[in-house]
C-alpha cells in the first residue's frame, strides 16, 4: 500500500501532527509513505520520507521542498512540460486541530476525489466542536458529562459547584484548559480560554475521577483496541500529550471488568457508527459510580493511537480497502431542456 501522510496545518496544534507524523515512519514500517506538508500559511509541500525530522520544519528548511498543487484526482508537481501525479493509494489526514479536524482537510479530499481515511464533513463538524459533540451523544443516548456553556461575549457567570475545569470548545491537546478550584480563579482561566477561541465548556471536575481511551474502526467488522487507562496526575497537560504523540509501541490494556469494557466498547461502536465510517477514532470515557460518560471524541487522536492496536498497520491497510464512496450523481440538463423547448414554442 502507497499512503500520503498529510500533516502540518494551520493550528494551534500544528507541531504536535509534525510529531505524530514522524512516528507514523517507526509505525508503518511496511507501508511506502509519501509525506505531504501542508505550511501554516496552507500550502503543500513534498517531503522527503528519508529526510523528515522535526528542525526541517522549524528551520523552515521545508521551503525548499517540491510545492504541490491539489487538483481533480490527487496533488500534483507542475513544471515547464505539464504536471505529475504525486503516486499514492490512499491519503492519512494526520492534521490535529484546526484543517485537519474541521472538516476542511476532508472536503477538500472529497471534492477532488481523494480517497482518504478521516472523518468525513459532518463528522468533523461534530466532534471538533466539543458543544456539538455533547449533543451528537446525546441524541445517541451515550451520555455524557455536566456541562456550561460561556462564550466570550457573556456574563462570566457559572452555576455549578467547584472544582470545574475550563476547556475551549474548538481545541485538543488540553490547551488552554485550567482547573478552577474557587471562583476567583475563574476570569483568570477564562482569559486563557478565550485567548485561543471563542467559546468554552465548563464542566465539573471530578477528583480521582477513572478515564479510559478506546479507539477503534470499522472495515468489514468491528476492530476495536484496548481500553487503555492512561496514567496521569490531575489532568494529562499539554506536555503530556505531546509526548503521548509520539508513542509507537502498544501499551497494556486496562485491569477493569469484563462488563465495564463492553459498555465502554458499546458507546464507542454507537457514537461510530455510521457517522465516522473512514476513519480512526479515539473516544475518551470517564466511569463514575460504574456508569460510563463519554468525555471527548478525538477525530485525529495523536499518532492515530497506534500504540492501542495489536497490528495497526495491517487494520489501516484493511481500512483503505473499506473507505466510503460518494454518491455519482448523473446531469442530463433535461430540466433545461424542457424550458428551452417550451420557449422555443412559446
Amino acid at each position: 500500500m502507497k499512503l500520503a501522510i498529510l500533516f502540518g496545518g494551520s493550528s494551534f496544534e500544528h507541531e504536535i501532527s509534525i510529531v505524530s507524523a514522524i512516528t507514523m515512519k517507526k509505525v508503518l514500517k511496511n507501508t511506502t509513505l509519501t509525506y505531504i506538508f501542508v505550511s501554516s500559511d496552507r500550502r503543500f509541500y513534498l517531503i522527503d520520507a528519508d529526510k523528515i525530522n522535526s528542525k526541517l520544519f522549524s528551520s523552515g528548511e521545508y521551503k525548499k521542498s517540491k510545492e504541490l498543487t491539489l487538483k481533480k484526482g490527487g496533488f500534483f508537481i507542475d513544471g515547464m512540460f505539464g504536471s505529475k501525479v504525486v503516486d499514492f493509494d490512499v491519503a492519512l489526514n494526520l492534521i490535529h486541530g484546526r484543517d485537519g479536524e474541521d472538516g476542511k482537510i476532508s472536503s477538500l479530499m472529497t471534492f477532488f476525489d481523494i480517497p482518504f481515511i478521516s472523518p468525513r464533513m459532518e463528522a468533523s463538524a461534530l466532534s471538533y466542536n466539543k458543544l456539538y459533540t455533547k449533543f451528537l451523544a446525546e441524541s445517541l443516548g451515550v451520555k455524557t458529562v455536566a456541562y456550561e456553556y460561556l462564550s466570550k461575549t457573556d456574563e462570566r457567570k457559572i452555576t455549578m459547584p467547584y472544582p470545574v475545569i475550563i476547556k475551549p470548545v474548538r481545541l485538543g491537546s488540553s490547551i488552554g484548559v485550567s482547573i478552577v478550584r474557587v471562583a476567583s480563579e475563574l476570569d483568570y482561566a477564562l482569559d486563557v480560554a478565550f485567548e485561543f477561541d471563542t467559546d468554552v465548556i465548563v464542566e465539573p471536575f471530578i477528583e480521582g475521577v477513572k478515564e479510559f481511551n478506546q479507539a477503534g474502526c470499522f472495515t468489514s467488522e468491528w476492530e476495536l483496541s484496548i481500553v487503555e487507562e492512561p496514567q496521569k496526575e490531575e489532568f494529562l497537560d499539554f506536555e503530556k500529550k505531546y509526548m503521548d504523540f509520539s508513542r509507537d509501541s502498544q501499551v497494556l490494556a486496562a485491569d477493569i471488568s469484563a462488563e465495564t469494557t463492553e459498555n465502554i466498547q458499546n458507546a464507542f461502536k454507537t457514537i461510530y457508527n455510521t457517522l465516522f465510517q473512514g476513519s480512526i477514532i479515539r473516544c475518551d470515557f470517564f466511569v463514575v459510580e460504574g456508569e460510563v460518560l463519554l468525555n471527548e471524541i478525538n477525530p485525529i487522536p495523536g499518532s492515530m493511537a497506534n500504540y492501542l492496536f495489536e497490528d495497526f498497520e495491517a487494520m489501516v491497510g484493511r481500512l483503505s480497502k473499506s473507505l466510503p464512496k460518494e454518491n455519482s450523481i448523473q446531469i442530463d440538463y433535461q430540466y433545461i431542456h424542457s424550458i428551452q423547448s417550451a420557449k422555443g414554442k412559446a
